[in-house]
């Protein structure tokens, strides 16, 4: 029997809800973070790895009939991707909402945007927004206390579903124009609550209908702000409405409950029509959706009728026919992960599924990341549809950052590939240059694996397909010179075998890889004894799984830079190398002992610790037999040397080796263990052959592989590292430690010079070979924040600072919203000082003798010779447009198109003006131009063979103003300013100073004069005398260098 209730009255006034009238004052939402401090050093970027990461449903726009856009959220900004391109991102929205983003809707060619904060005082408002710029905004809700978590749009409403209340604007003039707020029932209010969202139905004019908590669903008609119906629930177990969505038939609704079943519901009878159980217990239906193109039902799948349903406690979707009283057809498993490891912050679950309008195809995400398209084949009938396209990122925090290392010196891609590992199980790759190129490395078919293995559905226990994947990774190591690339050993091998030394396996394993190369990636994992190897160029899995020789669990892992070994380390001390081409186990470390050769080696121990009275010289090193050295505890870190000639180890244990790569045999050791410290991390600096290690009371001790000794100690005030790395050209450390501050030192000086507090703690970094980008994740982030380096393009104080001289620093964006560029960096003025000025006088030269660098900072004669590529990219895209209509403060002109306006009569005698003009002309003829200053020290360099001001004053013009200088030298015969710049430059060589400075000059010099070089005999004779000057200069280098190495070679031996 119908529930006819009264119209409502508002619980907190006590009155008719009314309409409200649009205010006059406008007043724009201050930012409600606090100001942040910028770093010295970094300078935020954008953020990776961020696709559908919250659990705002996404937005379907139809383009026409030619394309669909998706529209997601990652936090405070909108991503846009279309379908027709393959879900490739288009836009990406700014500015930033203020507050995370609560809820958005496609509507016309604009997307809807609410955000708010979580507090019941956080600043709330709708943003409107048209690719990918802000547009407008809805007017303000003044005192509202809730966010709104789903719009709905239809005829001239704009209506926002909140927690409890129904906002109302008009959609012609974006005006609030009312708030309809349930009436009270039930204890402590809870019925009040909107649980199952809104919709509306078609062809009901002005009518909405809202899912409650008690059951029930209520129609309101938003034009006279009365609640005239409630649908009451068939039984009063049913708990909450989870979701209501009008079906393609008129008049019915579909009503899903927490704990009943689904109900497709006659709304102008008021009765049940359909009912259907859901399939999974305990996971409640929070999205239904139809299919519209007349298909999908039916045994043929030729009736309409279709409906899919999924819940946000499961990964699965669900597919009915609602012909012949209803029936399940299928159901498609796993199509997000399910939430089943939330305790280690891995997120999953579907918070949105709908069919396109029209189309056989399918979109859905998911809280794991992902955002997902699928196809329903046609020609061989499914129920179940197939993926088609798919952008995704982690699902769970980072737990381990990698910039790839190049194929060689100078390729394009160097420092343009990140790889990340997660604690979702998964290994991606990161492309800088293009979000399209992401992708994550395959582990093979592992939803077949687990179909096979039964862990679908409720009765895996918990385990879905995600626990068939790698564990978690918590090392990695890297090597591109021995990747073969996609065509990296053709067809389809078995993943991860477990290695054996069977002779014939192994050599038709590396005959195979010999030709096109193998693997390139080894990673360790957290709780299991094997590393894993992966092709880089193929995206896969590799063929080996390498275990540790005492069966423990594996702590670290190393390749060799030839990319053809690789080395685990594990949490029982022991260390073994493996052929990556064969999968062959070729060394332990120490070497094993034969039975015999471990008893002589006990004798020998024994007679050492009798002969007491023989005193040892504390400078002599220690010499290790065969089998001695192994440490103690876990293998913290591993490394190999540029020569494959010394892997270098450290434990737990406090002990630091080296050894022989060859024979196994120790070779020396430093012991941390004697000051009461243990080591916890390891990281390789190859160019400068320095290795730092962290230990566990938060130190960094920077050791020189060639002396063995330690060089350098940091303390970060006893606060634990949780990862840190060398810049690219190991003049720093950075660190991130456990009180979220990223820290940086210089190691010539050892001093702290820059650190930076979070907002969050940060739990991997990682520094590209470049040095144009510094990586870091977050524990509480499932994407990747890129800062760039502003000392590649700026020069920056690098004066020590106190630990508590430290900046604020916000997170980057997936937009670059407040990110700097490369190129923005090359344009920004230096930062000043106060503190940065020191007393230490600055020497040019130490002795004519020497080549000597110059102090220029190297940004400025580095931009020099890119300057052509630097304008390219600052070139505009479009010609400046003319403004419609001049600003009101400028006076009006004169209108050509009216003779009368015009002071002056048409018939007037123009000769005043033609006598004026040629007045004008004759100065500027009479009055010869001055010369400049680059023109006046030229000659008196040229005359005075004095070249030291014009060098000065060479040094001191930015890049544009000197490249500029260098167009406006006269080519003309003698072409005298050209000999006397290649005579200043010959000078300074001569002097030995300024070395690669000159070098610099001379290349833009001859890139802009190279037709005059050989036009001008003059200019031909001045450049070969340079080119003679420059020649002797590297012959004297060159035998200074062989004679320092003679020396030091001498020494080595002795």
């Amino acid at each position: 029997m119908p529930h006819l209730l009264s119209p409502p009255r508002d619980q907190v006034h006590g009155r008719q809800t009314t309409k409200r009238i649009k205010l006059a004052a406008h007043h724009d939402l201050a930012e409600t973070r606090p100001a942040s401090k910028p770093s010295k050093i970094f300078a935020p970027f954008r953020t990776v790895g961020l696709v559908s990461p919250t659990d705002v449903p996404f937005t379907v726009l139809p383009l026409g009939k030619t394309t669909f856009q998706v529209t997601t959220s990652v936090g405070r900004s909108l991503h846009t991707y279309d379908l027709r391109r393959g879900l490739n991102l288009v836009f990406i929205t700014r500015p930033q909402t203020p507050e995370p983003i609560t809820a958005t809707k496609a509507w016309q060619d604009k997307v809807i945007a609410a955000w708010g904060g979580s507090q019941a005082s956080s600043a709330r408002g709708v943003w409107v927004y048209s690719r990918g710029k802000k547009v407008a905004e809805l007017e303000d809700i003044h005192g509202s206390p809730e966010n709104v978590k789903q719009f709905l749009i239809f005829g001239t409403w704009i209506v926002g579903c909140c927690s409890t209340r129904i906002e109302v604007w008009k959609s012609n003039t974006l005006e609030h124009y009312t708030t309809l707020v349930p009436p009270y029932s039930g204890p402590n209010g809870l019925s009040r609550r909107i649980t199952g969202g809104i919709c509306n139905m078609p062809t009901y004019l002005n009518k909405i209908l809202a899912g409650r908590e008690d059951g029930t669903v209520e129609i309101w008609n938003l034009s006279s702000n009365k609640l005239i119906y409630t649908i009451l629930p068939a039984a009063s177990n049913y708990g909450a409405v989870t979701a209501i969505q009008p079906t393609p038939a008129l008049s019915l609704l579909a009503i899903a409950y927490e704990n009943g079943p689904l109900i497709v519901h006659d709304m102008r009878h008021d009765k049940e029509v359909i009912r259907l159980r859901s399939v999974t217990q305990g996971a409640p239906i929070s999205s239904i959706s139809f299919r519209t193109d007349g298909l999908g039902a039916g045994e043929d799948g030729r009736h309409s009728g279709a409906m899919a349903t999924s819940s946000h406690s499961s990964g699965d979707i669900t597919f009915w026919d609602l012909n012949s009283g209803g029936r399940r057809t299928g159901v498609l498993p796993a199509a997000h992960n399910a939430p089943v490891n939330t305790a280690e912050g891995i997120s999953g679950g579907i918070n949105k599924m709908e069919f396109l309008p029209g189309q056989a195809i399918l979109v859905t995400s998911g809280l794991d990341n992902a955002l997902k398209s699928w196809i329903f084949d046609e020609t061989s009938f499914s129920p179940i549809p197939r993926i088609l396209h798919m952008r995704a990122g982690h699902a769970g925090p980072v737990s381990a950052l990698q910039f790839l290392p190049p194929e060689s010196e100078g390729t394009e891609a160097n420092g343009k590939w990140l790889l990340s590992g997660s604690e979702d199980r998964s290994l991606w790759g990161w492309s800088l240059r293009r979000d399209g190129q992401s992708t994550e490395l395959s582990q093979g078919n592992v939803q077949a694996k687990a179909k096979k293995r039964g862990l679908f559905g409720h009765g895996s226990g918990g385990h879905g397909p995600e626990s068939l994947k790698a564990p978690k990774i918590t090392c990695m190591a890297s090597s591109l010179n021995r990747d073969g690339g996609i065509g990296a050993l053709p067809g389809s091998q078995a993943i991860w075998n477990k290695t054996s030394n069977s002779k014939g396996a192994s050599k038709s394993n590396a005959a195979d890889s010999s030709a096109t190369g193998w693997e390139s990636v080894v990673t360790g994992h957290e709780g299991n004894r094997f590393a894993r190897t992966w092709f880089w160029g193929r995206k896969r899995a590799g063929r080996w799984a390498f275990p540790t020789s005492d069966s423990s669990n594996v702590t670290s892992v190393a390749m060799s830079p030839c990319g053809t070994f690789a080395l685990v380390g594990s949490a029982g001390g022991s260390i073994d190398m493996f052929n990556l081409q064969s999968g062959m186990h070729r060394q332990r470390f120490p070497a094993p002992l034969t039975p015999l050769q471990a008893k002589q080696l006990r004798l020998q121990q024994l007679q050492t610790e009798d002969s007491l009275e023989k005193e040892v010289d504390p400078n002599h090193k220690k010499k290790y037999k065969k089998g001695q050295g192994k440490h103690t505890s876990a293998v913290t870190g591993l490394v190999i040397d540029n020569l494959n000639h010394t892997v270098i180890s450290c434990g737990s244990d406090g002990k630091f080796k080296f050894w022989d790569f060859a024979t196994g045999l120790l070779i020396h050791e430093i012991d941390f263990a004697a000051v009461g410290r243990t080591i916890v991390s390891l990281r390789y600096h190859r160019p400068s052959d320095l290795i730092a290690v962290a230990c566990n009371d938060g130190s960094i001790a920077v050791i020189d592989l060639q002396t063995q000794r330690v060089v350098r100690e940091l303390s970060t005030s006893f606060s634990t590292i949780t990862d840190f790395c060398f810049s690219s050209d190991g003049r720093w450390i950075v660190a991130a430690c456990a009180d979220s501050v990223v820290r940086v030192w210089d190691l010539p000086t050892g001093h702290l010079i820059d650190a930076s507090r979070l907002r969050s703690k940060c739990t991997a970094i990682a520094f590209s070979n470049t040095g144009e980008y510094f990586a870091t994740a977050c524990e509480d982030s499932l994407g990747i924040d890129l800062w760039t380096n502003r000392t590649l393009f700026t020069q920056v104080p690098t004066r020590p600072i106190e630990e508590g001289e430290m900046a604020e620093l916000d997170a980057p964006t997936t937009s670059g919203e407040g990110g700097q560029s490369i190129v923005a960096a090359t344009l920004e003025e230096p930062a000043t000082d106060a503190h940065s000025e020191t007393a230490v006088p600055s020497i040019d030269q130490l002795s004519d003798d020497m080549i000597t660098l110059s102090l220029v900072p190297k940004a400025r004669w580095q931009t020099i010779l890119h300057l052509d590529l630097i304008r390219a990219r600052n070139k505009p895209k479009e010609p400046p447009q003319r403004p419609k209509s001049a600003p009101f403060f400028l006076p009006s002109l004169p209108s050509t198109s009216n003779p009368s306006s015009t002071s002056v009569p048409n018939d007037a005698p123009s000769s005043t003006t033609t006598s004026d003009t040629k007045s004008r002309h004759l100065t500027k003829l009479n009055h010869a131009p001055e010369p400049s200053t680059l023109t006046t020290l030229l000659h008196t360099s040229y005359t005075t063979n004095t070249h030291t001001p014009l060098l000065t004053h060479l040094k001191a013009l930015p890049p544009s103003s000197l490249d500029l200088a260098l167009r406006t030298l006269d080519p003309s015969s003698p072409a005298t300013e050209l000999v006397a710049f290649v005579q200043a430059l010959t000078a300074q060589l001569r002097g030995s100073a300024d070395f690669e400075l000159g070098q610099a000059w001379m290349a833009a010099f001859l890139r802009i004069h190279a037709d005059a070089v050989v036009r001008e005999e003059r200019v031909a004779e001045a450049v070969g005398e340079w080119r003679g000057v420059l020649a002797g200069e590297m012959v004297r280098l060159r035998g200074l260098v062989g004679s320092c190495a003679g020396v030091v070679g001498f020494l080595r031996g002795v």
